[in-house]
């Protein structure tokens, strides 16, 4: 399969771009999709045709907030698009496909996946409350399929539980789903039908529903994502459904970081982040910096007088969540979830522990079995995040463990984790990357000894210390010392050989 990225980008450059804008595969294609006006252009990889060319920076402002004419400010879904549709008879038509494609979580990384019209996740639908919708959804898949509307009030006959509330959509055919919007909220739709290989290969998008009365207060950015997990095993090009918890890629709207598009905005703005969650385990979603509000969930926005103020939420698996904030201070703040292993690459999750291991000659005979085998972890796990700039290639398909390349040094993040980049500068509706934050000298956390003994902390030693020799043992008592619990006759359970 071909690994070739936008412009020569090879997989040492994306080491040294996550400050730069997210990465996008099928670059023309998406952005001409997206919202008028959201500027891709100065994106790596986003080389756009003359006639398909959208407004640069250097530009007036692009229209990202130019207003729906039915007066909703359009979602930024990261790294995705906005599903067009046709206005038939006063019904909105919108068509989906169900179809294999071919993704990029990130340069290095491709899979044969499943999606909704070239995409994992499909194209964000969005519609306003009081809305009548017609969509039309063909299978071009080799099994048949469904398409479910998470949290939306709608009859019965077009839930689209295969089986329960409709027939299955067999390969080749056509169905199609027609309802008024009697509510308005941040919503989902996937498949139900083989769910869990139809969902573990990328099938699933956003529907968002606007208010008809508007917005009670302004928001000037209004970002969405979905969160996901896939087991891409290395070497390997399609994801495995059977795995139920050992995953290697954790997304956010099916990338993984360097690749995640970088959440901008200016100072002062508010800005709301839709976020839903149809991965196989839960996600404590936090925000740098910014303490912000949980406005709404599955049920749509809530009354303002249950808004509540946090840094870190939970998105359970089928939930939805959305937080608003003001940005008080510029800089580069990371978002991200607060599970460690999900802010990290492919792991091998039997390999033996190596802290504090003496590999003193392992590495050459190693190498006699497995060429380019490297030796590390014995002080931690820093040097895992350089080892592909330093040439140590991975296994074929398969990303570095930590990644991302920062103007300090390395960012050792990987999977659901991104930027929220904030500057007094940045132009309303503009989403051009501003690149590194220029850092005031006087507000920048600085060494100021290289002397491991600097100064007299307090410290504390509730242990007492070895003089010499292993550390001590605990030490069990003998079984006959212990009543009742002498399991000597037991085969295989003296337990009085313990700790000796």
């Amino acid at each position: 399969m071909d690994e070739t990225t936008p412009k020569g980008l090879t997989r040492r450059h994306l080491l040294q771009i996550a400050g730069g804008a997210g990465l996008m595969a099928g670059a023309p294609h998406l952005a001409q999709a997206q919202h008028e006006g959201h500027d891709m252009s100065a994106m790596a990889g986003m080389k756009i045709p003359a006639d398909e060319a959208i407004p640069t920076a250097a530009e007036p402002p692009p229209t990202a907030l130019r207003r729906h004419p039915q007066g909703y400010l359009p979602v930024r879904t990261l790294n995705g698009w906005t599903l067009p549709y046709k206005l038939n008879g006063g019904v909105k038509e919108f068509h989906l496909v169900a179809e294999e494609i071919e993704h990029e979580f990130a340069p290095g990384s491709r899979a044969i996946c499943w999606g909704y019209n070239g995409t994992t996740p499909g194209p964000t639908i969005e519609v306003v409350e009081g809305d009548r919708v017609r969509i039309f959804v063909t299978n071009t898949l080799k099994e048949w399929t469904s398409v479910h509307w998470h949290g939306i009030d709608l009859p019965s006959g077009y839930d689209g539980v295969g089986g329960l509330n409709q027939p299955h959509i067999n390969p080749g055919e056509t169905f199609v789903y027609e309802f008024t919007l009697k509510q308005h909220g941040t919503h989902m739709y996937h498949p139900h039908a083989d769910e869990m290989t139809q969902m573990a290969f990328g099938m699933m998008g956003l529907f968002i529903i606007h208010p008809k009365a508007g917005e009670e207060l302004t928001i000037d950015r209004d970002y969405a994502f979905l969160l996901h997990n896939w087991a891409l095993h290395p070497g390997t090009y399609r994801p495995d459904p059977a795995v139920m918890q050992n995953f290697d890629l954790w997304t956010f709207n099916s990338k993984v970081f360097p690749a995640i598009e970088n959440l901008v905005m200016r100072t002062g703005e508010r800005a709301r982040i839709r976020i839903g969650n149809l991965s196989m385990w839960n996600h404590p979603i936090h925000l740098h910096s910014n303490p912000f509000w949980v406005t709404g969930s599955d049920g749509g926005r809530w009354p303002r007088n249950q808004w509540r103020r946090e840094v870190t939420e939970i998105v359970g698996v089928g939930q939805m969540r959305d937080i608003e904030f003001v940005a008080t201070e510029p800089g580069d703040w990371a978002f991200h979830c607060h599970m460690a292993h999900h802010t990290m690459g492919p792991m091998g999750h039997v390999v033996p522990n190596t802290f504090g291991v003496d590999q003193s000659g392992v590495e050459a005979d190693i190498r006699q079995m497995l060429p380019g085998y490297a030796a590390m972890g014995a002080n931690g796990m820093a040097e895992h995040a350089g080892h592909v700039s330093m040439g140590l290639e991975g296994p074929e398909n398969t990303l570095p463990m930590m990644t991302g390349e920062g103007q300090f040094g390395p960012i050792e993040m990987g999977g659901m984790f991104t930027v929220v980049k904030v500057r007094d500068g940045q132009k309303p509706g503009d989403f051009t990357d501003p690149g590194w934050y220029r850092f005031p000298k006087d507000k920048i956390a600085r060494v100021v000894s290289k002397d491991p003994n600097f100064g007299s902390p307090e410290r504390r030693q509730p242990y007492e210390k070895s003089t010499s020799g292993p550390l001590a043992r605990l030490t069990i008592p003998k079984a006959e010392s212990m009543p009742g619990m002498d399991h000597s006759s037991m085969p295989g359970m003296d337990h009085s050989k313990h700790g000796q």
